[in-house]
C-alpha cells in the first residue's frame, strides 16, 4: 500500500556511456583498456573502459599519466554527434513509457513512479524498461530503484555494471550505513578529508552526528550532507524539456560605432549564456551572432561548431562571426549571441582536449559565479581589452572581480 507521501524512483544510467558507444562502432575494442579523451599530451581522459580502470585509471585524469599507468591502451579521440544520437535514442524509449521522467544528464535519468504499485509493480515495470533499452540500443544500462533520487542514485552506482539493484521502503538508512562517506553524491575529495580528520569515514557514523553540529562545520552544506546521510531526499523529479537554444541581445542607448564597446559587450554576453550552458549541463552545437544596425537593418550569421560551453572558445567562434558579419560600417543599435543546436553534457566531457587543470578552474569560477552572480568574475576583455587577439583559457588571461557592496 502506498503510504502518504512515499514516493517510487527510479535511476537509470548508462555504464561507460562513451566507452559502450565507442565499442559499439568497433566491435574489436570490447574487453580491452580503451580510454575516450583528447590525444594531446596535456589532454585529459573524458571517460574510460572498466578495463582501463583496472590501472588506476579515472575520468579527468591526465592523457598523460593515464597512458604512463597502462602503456598499452587504446586511445579514441570521442564522438560526441554519434553520442547525442545514442542519448536520444535512449530518451525517446524513456519518454514512450514513463509517465514522469528528468534527464539529468546526457546518460542519465530519473523516472517518478509514484503509485504505479497498484497497476504494474515498479520492479517489474523497470526491469522490462531496462531490457527494452538494451534490446534497442544494445547499450548497457543500470538501475537503482527507491524512495528517492539519492537512494536511487546510490543504488545504480552499487548495481553496476549492467545491473540493477531495489532498496525496499524503509531500508534506506541501513542501505547507506556501512558505506564510506565518498559514496554519497556530493561528497568529493575535499569534503571526504575533512570529515576523516574528524574520524567519520562510514555513512553510519556521519548519520549520528548532530545537524547542528555539522552546520557549524560545513555551514548549509552541513545540513545537506546529514539528511543525506540519512537517506533523507525531497527532492523533485523535474519534467524533461528539451532547450531548443539559449541567447541574449543587448540595446545600447545611443547607436554606436565604438568597436571596443561592442566587442566587451560580446565577451560579456558570451560569458553570461556560457555560463548558463555549464549551470544547465548543456553543449552548444551552433553559435549566432546578431547586429541590427540605426537603420533597422537585422543581418545575422552562423557557425557550426564541434560541441563545447567553454568561454575561450565560445568567444573565438563569436569574434570570428562578428568580424565577418560587421561590415557595413553603421551606427550599430543592437548586438545579439545565441547558442543552439543544443545537447546534454558538463563542461568536463566537451573538453577533450584540454588540461585537468583547466577542467578544476571552470569549475571554481562558476562555483564563484553561482554564489555571488555571474558578473562578478569576469575576463579583462569585458572591461575593454583587445578583441583582436585569440582568446586564451583563464590560466593565460586577467580576471576581474567585482566587489559587491550592500546597497
Amino acid at each position: 500500500m502506498l503510504l502518504d507521501g512515499q514516493r517510487t524512483i527510479a535511476h537509470f544510467d548508462l555504464d561507460c556511456f562513451f566507452v559502450s558507444v565507442e565499442c559499439l562502432k568497433d566491435r574489436s575494442l570490447k574487453g580491452k583498456p580503451l580510454l575516450v579523451g583528447g590525444k594531446s599530451d596535456r589532454a585529459v581522459v573524458a571517460a574510460c573502459s572498466y578495463e582501463a580502470r583496472a590501472f588506476g585509471i579515472h575520468s579527468a585524469m591526465p592523457m598523460k599519466m593515464a597512458l604512463r599507468l597502462c602503456p598499452h591502451a587504446i586511445v579514441r579521440g570521442g564522438d560526441f554527434e554519434e553520442y547525442s544520437h545514442f542519448s536520444r535514442e535512449v530518451t525517446d524509449i524513456i519518454a514512450g513509457s514513463a509517465p514522469l521522467y528528468e534527464k539529468s544528464s546526457i546518460d542519465e535519468f530519473y523516472l517518478d513512479l509514484t503509485g504505479m504499485d497498484k497497476y504494474f509493480g515498479s520492479l517489474k515495470w523497470t526491469s522490462e524498461l531496462r531490457r527494452k533499452i538494451m534490446q534497442q540500443t544494445q547499450l548497457p544500462i543500470s538501475l537503482g530503484l527507491a524512495s528517492n533520487k539519492l537512494i536511487s542514485k546510490v543504488a545504480t552506482n552499487e548495481a553496476k555494471p549492467n545491473g540493477q539493484l531495489s532498496i525496499p521502503f524503509g531500508q534506506e538508512k541501513g542501505f547507506l550505513a556501512p558505506m564510506p562517506v565518498e559514496k554519497i553524491p556530493m561528497v568529493g575529495k575535499e569534503t571526504a578529508a575533512q570529515l576523516r580528520r574528524r574520524g567519520v569515514e562510514t555513512v553510519k557514523t556521519l548519520s549520528e552526528i548532530p545537524v547542528g553540529l555539522l552546520e557549524a562545520w560545513m555551514g548549509k552544506n552541513g545540513i545537506a550532507l546529514w539528511n543525506k546521510a540519512n537517506g533523507i531526499d525531497e527532492s523533485p523529479v523535474v519534467p524533461f524539456h528539451e532547450q531548443k537554444s539559449i541567447s541574449t541581445e543587448s540595446t545600447f542607448p545611443q547607436d554606436t560605432i565604438d568597436l571596443g564597446f561592442m566587442h566587451s559587450e560580446l565577451v560579456r554576453m558570451t560569458e553570461k549564456i556560457g555560463f548558463e550552458l555549464r549551470q544547465q549541463n548543456r553543449l552548444t552545437g551552433c553559435v549566432t551572432i546578431k547586429i541590427r544596425y540605426s537603420d533597422f537593418e537585422t543581418v545575422t550569421r552562423q557557425l557550426s561548431i564541434h560541441y563545447s560551453s567553454s568561454d575561450h572558445v565560445l568567444l573565438n567562434h563569436v569574434k570570428q562571426l562578428f568580424t565577418r558579419l560587421y561590415d557595413r560600417r553603421l551606427l550599430v543599435r543592437l548586438i545579439g549571441v545565441r547558442f543552439s543546436n543544443l545537447v546534454s553534457g558538463n563542461y568536463q566531457i566537451s573538453l577533450f582536449d584540454d588540461t585537468a587543470d583547466m577542467i578544476s578552474l571552470y569549475q571554481a569560477i562558476d562555483s564563484i559565479k553561482s554564489q555571488f552572480g555571474w558578473q562578478y568574475l569576469m575576463r579583462g576583455s569585458s572591461s575593454g581589452g583587445n578583441f583582436e587577439q585569440p582568446v586564451q583559457p583563464f590560466p593565460k588571461e586577467t580576471l576581474i572581480i567585482k566587489r559587491r557592496y550592500p546597497h
